[in-house]
């Protein structure tokens, strides 16, 4: 039997949760362990890495995967390192595995998705209803003339639509293109244009704060600068009688599926065929339209949500985010492959009351549940009191992504969230990713704001400038062999794609984040390598100065960027987001005399100023290029993905 090994810290360097017996004996991954005979976590990570076909072959026997023609190669490197072919000479469709192969199974009964809107409409579908459904609107995509290859954009928001037409475009072997249903119009022709989409699947307006957003108007002035568009189908979310409407163009989405069959014959891909395009914000330029296949992304999703996160049958599973951001479709084929329930949210985490998250947690018995720091800092705001309303003793698992975190917000979430009892799975890597590099698991200790290492099967390193391993000290988070997740590319741009990641070490995928690891083998992420900050010499990453700053009681949440220094480089700026909105006048000193005690003199704030919010994505991410960008009156690069851009309005007035 596998034993867990116990990293042993100092008190000084605090474990603050260790697995119970009944999380170890339970879980996914001590199961995988001990059918491959590994007695640690650490000696999985050797093993995977050791022989990665090896690892990735028993991945597949292990989460039961269904191939039409089994692989003959698990990886070919032919290409080279930076274009690896994965399970060569096999068929894969990642929707049968989602869907179809639970059809006659007593899996087909229970519930597949749970989705409940702002305003409190409520819908839930069993795998057998999925599946029904599913195949309607296959059928309708076909008889709109949309074949294998073809790009669809999808702007819609979380409700069960978005499911249903991605899993339909997957059976079909078209290629989908998420995008975020908060956009507006050129962002959501940028997407359109670059991949060339034939279809547009949209809604005709969503709530948010109970206001309606003309979502239908947004999509029509996207496709009008989108030439390659020929069909738009509309879901009636808002329920308008005022839509407006091209009679040439526009199909309701109920006409659409209206007497089609429920059986429809699931294609059969080759593991390297494209599934969807996903656009990411770069820091100059256009977006970047990620390219992923059937046999990357959701395998390697997949993986991490059962390995990882210990997601199992009988969870029901909830990450507040947008099918837009890559956690959306993680989320839908991760928890489907693995026959659980997909919880989806579409609205507004604190409306309209900051219990809103809790309040579904208790009434839906949800068992994991995945927030972005950012969310966390901003609802501990609204106090404790919210949260211990309600009954969240079906919660098994708290899972972040998205941000580093900061100690306090962290150990809110664990124990007023979480009670003390869960873990924080905390989980990092990106789009181009499939998923992440580095995680948490269920059967290690955790230390607040940390990782228990890479996610096996991921060779991952932290290295100085020269690719030399490096421990105690900030490094560059990088990657030494393939796996299947990675990104084929961006679409029809090979030589960006290169120049992104394989640029800088030879053969090495850098990733552009800052990490350490410590004396104990804990991992941390500081922040994306492009935020860091250089003062005198010395590499700074803004989550330690952020961290200083959220520390004072006064302070919610901060954003710390460096500033052309013509002496040390650069010099520190913070912009801070008062709690409870006060502006008190001595807060700017408080907190410059907080982080030069937790940083030392030499780091202290240049400025430390107040703001009302911070510029954020709507995965919650601290846009700190484009805080810097405007501060310096500078490049802000790509802001498409920028959910509140009137935050910018202030950083220009305080400059």
């Amino acid at each position: 039997m596998t034993q867990i090994d116990e990293a042993v810290s100092p008190d000084h360097l605090e474990v603050s949760w260790r697995p119970s017996a009944e999380y170890i004996e339970r879980s996914n991954l001590k199961r995988f362990m001990d059918r491959y005979g590994l007695r640690s976590f650490q000696e999985l990570l050797g093993w995977s890495i050791d022989d990665v076909s090896r690892f990735w072959d028993a991945v597949s026997k292990d989460l039961e995967l269904e191939w039409y023609t089994p692989y003959q190669q698990v990886l070919d490197l032919s290409r080279g390192i930076k274009w690896p072919r994965w399970w060569t000479g096999g068929s894969f469709n990642y929707v049968h595995n989602a869907l179809d192969k639970y059809a006659a199974t007593a899996t087909g009964d229970k519930l597949a998705l749970i989705c409940e809107g702002e305003e409190g409409q409520l819908k839930k579908l069993t795998y057998g209803q999925l599946l029904e459904e599913t195949n309607r609107c296959a059928n309708a995509l076909q008889a709109l003339g949309i074949k294998k290859g073809d790009r669809v954009g999808l702007y819609l928001p979380m409700i069960p639509e978005v499911a249903i037409a991605q899993l339909a475009l997957g059976k079909l072997g078209a290629i989908y293109s998420p995008i975020f249903s908060g956009f507006g119009a050129e962002a959501v022709a940028a997407r359109l244009q670059d991949c060339e989409a034939r279809l547009l699947i949209t809604c005709d307006g969503i709530f948010r704060r109970g206001k309606l957003v003309t979502t239908k108007e947004f999509a029509d002035e996207a496709v009008a600068l989108s030439p390659s568009v020929q069909k738009v189908l509309v879901v009636s979310r808002a329920g308008r009688t005022d839509t407006p409407w091209h009679a040439q163009r526009d199909v309701w989405w109920h006409d659409a599926i209206a007497g089609q069959s429920t059986e429809f014959d699931t294609a059969r891909t080759d593991p390297e065929d494209p599934y969807m395009i996903i656009y990411t914000s770069g820091t100059t330029g256009k977006p970047k339209g990620v390219v992923h296949v059937h046999g990357g992304f959701p395998i390697k999703g997949v993986q991490d949500m059962a390995h990882m996160f210990d997601v199992q049958p009988d969870d029901t599973f909830f990450w507040l985010t947008d099918m837009g951001w890559m956690m959306g479709p993680w989320l839908v084929s991760g928890t489907l492959m693995l026959g659980a329930t997909v919880f989806l949210y579409d609205g507004t985490p604190d409306y309209p009351a900051p219990d809103r998250i809790w309040d579904m947690i208790e009434r839906h018995r949800i068992s994991v549940i995945g927030i972005a720091p950012t969310v966390i800092r901003a609802l501990m705001r609204s106090g404790d009191e919210w949260v211990h309303k309600h009954d969240r003793s079906s919660l098994r698992v708290l899972g972040s992504s998205g941000e580093p975190w900061n100690p306090v917000p962290w150990r809110w979430f664990q124990q007023v969230v979480g009670l003390g009892r869960c873990p924080i799975i905390n989980y990092s890597g990106g789009t181009e990713v499939s998923g992440g590099i580095v995680s948490c698991t269920v059967v290690t200790p955790q230390k607040p704001t940390s990782f228990a290492g890479p996610i096996p099967g991921i060779d991952a390193d932290v290295v100085d400038d020269a690719g030399q391993p490096v421990r105690g000290a900030v490094g560059e988070l990088v990657v030494r062999q393939p796996w299947p997740g990675i990104t084929r590319g961006f679409w029809r741009d090979p030589e960006r794609y290169e120049e992104t990641y394989w640029s800088r070490l030879p053969d090495i995928w850098v990733h552009g984040d800052w990490a350490t690891i410590d004396q104990d083998g804990y991992w941390y992420i500081l922040g994306r390598s492009d935020d860091t900050i250089k003062v005198a010499g010395k590499r700074l990453g803004p989550a330690e100065v952020e961290s200083a700053a959220v520390a004072h009681g006064g302070i919610a949440e901060a954003a710390a960027i460096g500033v052309p220094d013509p002496l040390k480089g650069e010099h520190v700026v913070v912009f801070c987001v008062p709690r409870g909105g006060a502006n008190d006048a001595r807060l700017p000193g408080e907190v410059s005399d907080a982080i030069t005690r937790s940083l030392g003199k030499a780091l202290k704030p240049e400025r430390v100023l107040l703001v009302r919010e911070l510029p954020k994505t709507r995965s919650g991410k601290i846009m700190r290029r484009v805080i810097r960008g405007v501060y310096l009156g500078a490049d802000t690069g790509d802001l498409s993905s920028l959910e509140n851009p009137t935050s910018l309005d202030e950083i220009r007035t305080v400059r």
